[in-house]
């Protein structure tokens, strides 16, 4: 089964998040949805994740995902077992801190050993599109390009 993390502070990441276990439903997928705060480190078992994350202040993790981002980066556990997809929010119009909520989670995912599947969203909020549309669409095309659907259910019979 798909894994769909989210860090978010004002629900936006949730609504893409929701959109993409829509869309991963309607290919015939099954995905579960995993508020940040509500892990540690070792909920964090071998399998394929989507990491849905805004960007909040000058370009932190948000409050939701601090907690688990501060516990992995002192345990430093081992998560060469985990793969991920990236969905990073963010605005332009602070371009020095552009999605960095979700690229210092991504990159601490595959610092820990986690490999990232394929290129990440990076959405644009000053762009004027419904992260949610843009992010279902990306999202489509992420399954198609790296055959999520035979990885999850080959992911649910091995856990079976």
């Amino acid at each position: 089964m798909l894994k769909i993390l989210v860090a978010t502070m004002t629900g936006t990441a949730e609504m893409v998040a929701e959109a993409l276990q829509d869309r991963f439903k309607a290919l015939g997928g099954e995905a579960e949805i995993a508020q940040m705060d509500r892990l540690d480190a070792a909920r964090l078992t071998p399998g394929l994740y989507v990491v849905c994350s805004s960007t909040y202040g000058q370009g932190d993790v948000p409050d939701n995902a601090q907690a688990l981002f501060e516990q992995l980066a002192t345990q430093r556990p081992d998560l060469s077992g985990l793969s991920f997809g990236l969905v990073a929010l963010g605005d332009m119009t602070y371009p020095q801190t552009f999605c960095f909520g979700g690229k210092r989670i991504g990159r601490l995912l595959t610092d820990l050993g986690a490999t990232q599947v394929g290129e990440p969203l990076l959405h644009d909020a000053s762009a004027g599109t419904l992260p949610e549309d843009v992010a279902a669409d990306w999202f489509e095309a992420w399954v198609a390009a790296h055959d999520v659907l035979a990885w999850s259910e080959a992911g649910a019979s091995a856990a079976a």
